[in-house]
């Protein structure tokens, strides 16, 4: 990482309440922070001044640092950051589109108390779903291949209805998406097809083709499939919200973890190298002297150009979810025949979303956090969830489980977002160092949770993250969002590599 510490960064955050705080700057209003007293002391000060670096950068006028806040790629994994007028592509990624679903199947639970059972839906699923940085369809058997066309048509129309069908993904999946097709910088389909066409010809496309090859498959580090069991709340708000959400309690469902895979990070990665040189060639200003900071005033070339790179990364990671899901229910049909099941939702935490705030159009990057829209938001209207808000999903760890939430009114406070899961608390380095793995294997021995994994990633232990129950307290206690559902693994699909966000 690139950030530096040019000055102590604050070491106190003010409290505002018992799960809100602001973190002052020199010269702008100041950051809000959301977390109890135990979750604040988790900050570092390279994360504090990374949030800093980004509020005071050009055109910034809110950042928000959620629990789940940890060092980042300019900007915390963990933090929301809005501008009206500039575009940051530190704040959403080298992972575009990084995002959960969560796909419910009418399994019972006891039907996979049987540890031979579940071995048998592991081997199905990875049979079906690689994992793995550089590993695609061709390293299954019983893949879904994607060819060049194909790709090249669903970078473009996301989860269009050919492009559903063509995949043998249910074509209603597409309205469980938070977005199930993102458009080019000028709000239409061509831009994003004249791009794709530039892009094809230069050096770091060469292997589109390759690329293509990953749909359907959930990469490394600290992406994942889980099998969970649905406990949903025994209050009446949430068996209501869980009604309308799809959820049903005491069944199986299945959560994912993934993103735009090599496409992505190529797209992404294109991007910093072209703005940093501009910035280089011109001599521009860094935001705090940080190369991962550049942006894009909104209405030149370089920011068209970075918004419809994030559109086809975005696109990319819609198909491959829904592929993914339509995967893992065949993988379950064939263990279990007669087995059904819906796509809950499918949300992002890496991207950037134009969206009405103060009652004008504006950016709103979200790197490592999710959406949080609540009953009555504007932009739920015609959707299954004008009533309720829409689903959240946050992932926890296999140990503690995961969680299903719903936005509340005070979500408004934090930029219609939450944290995106537990955030990470020790490095992947020092956990390899400090973490004992027959520690861990005994763990997911003594909870009953298989795994695909000869030994599970040292890296990606519960004990590598926050306490993930203190999170939600700081969701909850703030007013941010309400817990409808908790989601307990049975068996975890994973990878040992790097991780791809």
């Amino acid at each position: 990482m690139h950030t530096t510490l040019h000055k102590p960064a604050p070491t106190r955050m003010i409290a505002t309440g018992e799960a809100t705080a602001i973190l002052p700057t020199e010269t702008t209003p100041p950051i809000k922070v959301i977390g109890t007293e135990a979750i604040r002391d988790t900050f570092d000060d390279v994360c504090l001044q990374q949030a800093i670096n980004s509020r005071l950068a050009p055109g910034v006028t809110d950042v928000v640092l959620n629990p789940d806040a940890h060092l980042g790629y300019g900007a915390p994994v963990g933090c929301v950051m809005v501008s009206p007028t500039h575009i940051y592509p530190g704040p959403v990624g080298v992972d575009i589109k990084c995002s959960m679903s969560l796909l419910q199947l009418d399994v019972p639970a006891d039907v996979i108390e049987d540890r031979q059972t579940r071995r048998a839906l592991i081997s199905a699923i990875c049979q079906r779903t690689p994992t793995g940085a550089g590993k695609g369809q061709r390293s299954v058997k019983k893949s879904r291949p994607v060819n060049r066309t194909l790709g090249k048509q669903l970078v473009v129309e996301g989860a269009s209805e050919s492009v559903c069908q063509q995949l043998g993904i249910p074509v209603d999946w597409a309205d469980r998406c938070e977005d199930s097709f993102h458009l080019g910088h000028d709000e239409t389909r061509d831009a994003l097809g004249n791009r794709l066409e530039v892009l094809l010809a230069q050096r770091h496309m060469s292997n589109f083709s390759d690329k293509m090859s990953q749909l359907g498959s959930y990469g490394g580090g600290n992406h994942f499939g889980e099998c969970e069991v649905v406990h949903v709340g025994d209050d009446d708000r949430s068996r209501s919200v869980a009604e309308t959400f799809g959820l049903r309690d005491g069944k199986v469902a299945f959560l994912s973890h993934c993103g735009s895979r090599g496409f992505g990070h190529n797209l992404a990665s294109g991007q910093f190298k072209t703005l940093q040189h501009k910035f280089s060639k011109w001599d521009i200003p860094l935001p705090a002297g940080d190369r991962q900071l550049v942006y894009a005033p909104l209405g030149t070339s370089e920011a068209d150009d970075y918004l419809d790179d994030m559109a086809l990364g975005a696109n990319f990671a819609t198909a491959n979810h829904l592929l993914i899901n339509a995967l893992v229910l065949e993988a379950f049909q064939e263990v279990l025949p007669g087995t059904t099941g819906s796509l809950v939702y499918f949300i992002s935490h890496n991207i950037a979303r134009k969206e009405i705030m103060d009652n004008r159009p504006t950016w709103v990057h979200r790197k490592g956090a999710t959406r949080a829209f609540p009953a009555g938001h504007y932009a739920l209207r015609e959707t299954p969830f004008a009533d309720t808000g829409h689903p959240i999903l946050l992932p926890g760890n296999p140990r503690d489980g995961s969680a299903v939430m719903v936005a509340d009114a005070g979500a408004e406070q934090a930029c219609f977002s939450v944290n995106h899961g537990a955030g990470r608390t020790l490095g992947r380095r020092h956990a390899n160092r400090v973490l004992d793995q027959a520690t861990i294997d005994k763990e997911f021995e003594q909870h009953d949770i298989l795994s695909n994994c000869r030994f599970y990633p040292k890296d990606e232990a519960p004990a590598a993250y926050k306490d993930f129950e203190e999170v939600l307290r700081s969701v909850k206690t703030a007013g941010l969002a309400s817990e409808v559902a908790r989601l307990k693994a049975r068996f975890v699909i994973k990878d040992a590599s790097k991780a791809d966000d």
